[in-house]
Order: C-alpha cells, then structure tokens, then sequence
C-alpha cells in the first residue's frame, strides 16, 4: 500500500488502539469463551443495552474471573498479537515517530503481553489499571475524573489524546478496530479500521484505509 499524504512538516505520531488491533481478539473475548456463562455475561448485555457504560460492564465482568493467576497468565500467552508490530514500532522510532497505545481494557494484561516492547520502543501506554489476585478478581480502575483523558463510558479517552496531540500540531495516524476508536477516528489525520470501526467509518464518509495486519501500516510509515 502506498498513499501520497502531505504532512505539512508537522511531528508524526502514531496512536493505536490495542484489543482487536494489536491482537486478533479483544482480551474480553478470550475470558468470555473461557470463563464466563451466560449468567455472568448479564452486566455485558445491559451494556448493550444502555443500562451500563462499557467500563462498568467490563469491570464487574473481569471481577469474576476466580482463577490461580498462573492460568490466567496461560489464556493471557494465548493470545494472538499482530506479527509485524515489532517492525512498525522499530521503523516508528528510526523515523522519530512516537508511539501511543490507548486501550479501553487494562494495563494487567497488555504490560503482560507487551510490556518489554513497551519499554524497548519507548512507547506510551494510556489506559486503565488492572490489578490480579485470585481472591478479588481482575479489578479495573479507571483514571482520577480530574485526569485529561479521563471518559466516564470507557475509562480513558481515545478522542482526549487524540485531540491533544492535534492542538500541539502533530499528524496524528490512528489505528482502530472498534466503537471506542471511532470518534477519534474523526479527527486523525490518517485512519488505518477494520471490523466494525471500518463500517462505520465508511457510513460516516471518513477517508479510512482498510488494514489486515500491520504489514499495510509498516508500508505507509516506510513512504513517510
């Protein structure tokens, strides 16, 4: 993939979401398939109804995960992350390119997935917080109200940062795949979707370019 953008001489930055972009699957999907039954998938469905926001169903639901924590690291080791971040993040940084991760799950298992790149590659993880024990659960804790990326639905705010680093003049590319990752969608410079944030990005007339895995965002960085 090749695409003629002009950047204005500004400060590239690159912003990813995490669940279902870095990885093939949500975090949540994994501990749903494995963990929960119907009954103690309740607070996901009210969130879908309305009744909850998405961080209140997530927390209550990662709650009930009771297991020795070795298991739970197993599942975690499971999971399937995209091959060629390591060559995006590496070509980020040869092209002076910082790296944002912005998640609406946690940083329990993203630091356990990911958490050497994250400090190989010098990269910024804004999320929430997870903590693990087998007595209490996977607990969520969202950011203080007062923090600037704070969104009382998801926790952390995609659009927040996203918009931030707008207002001090950088070219923000963005990389998402779900209903969180669609308003800061909006406002990125260069938007890389798939799965439902592609839809709608479609339906909405926002210029996005359709990604498989992350070989298609190294090849747009590699022609910056």
């Amino acid at each position: 993939m090749k695409m003629t953008v002009m950047t204005d001489g500004k400060k590239i930055v690159f912003v990813s979401d995490f669940d279902g972009t870095i990885t093939d699957e949500d975090f949540f999907t994994y501990t749903s398939n494995e963990y929960f039954d119907n009954n103690a998938l309740k607070p996901w469905r009210e969130y879908l109804a309305g009744k909850k926001t998405h961080f209140q169903a997530l927390k209550e639901m990662f709650a009930q995960i009771r297991v020795p924590e070795e298991s739970l690291e197993k599942l975690i080791s499971e999971i399937n992350v995209d091959s060629r971040i390591d060559d995006v993040f590496r070509l980020c940084n040869e092209k002076n390119i910082k790296i944002y991760i912005c998640s609406a799950g946690n940083d329990y298992y993203i630091k356990k997935m990911i958490g050497k790149k994250l400090a190989d590659y010098d990269i910024t993880l804004v999320t929430n917080k997870g903590e693990y024990s087998q007595n209490n659960g996977l607990a969520m804790t969202a950011p203080l109200k007062s923090d600037k990326f704070y969104d009382k639905n998801i926790g952390i705010s995609k659009f927040a940062l996203v918009n931030s680093l707008k207002e001090d003049g950088d070219f923000v590319i963005f990389a998402g795949d779900g209903p969180p990752d669609f308003e800061p969608a909006k406002i990125a410079d260069v938007v890389f979707a798939r799965k439902m944030l592609l839809e709608e990005c479609r339906k909405a007339g926002i210029k996005t370019e359709k990604f498989n895995n992350f070989a298609d965002i190294y090849n747009y960085i590699r022609e910056i």
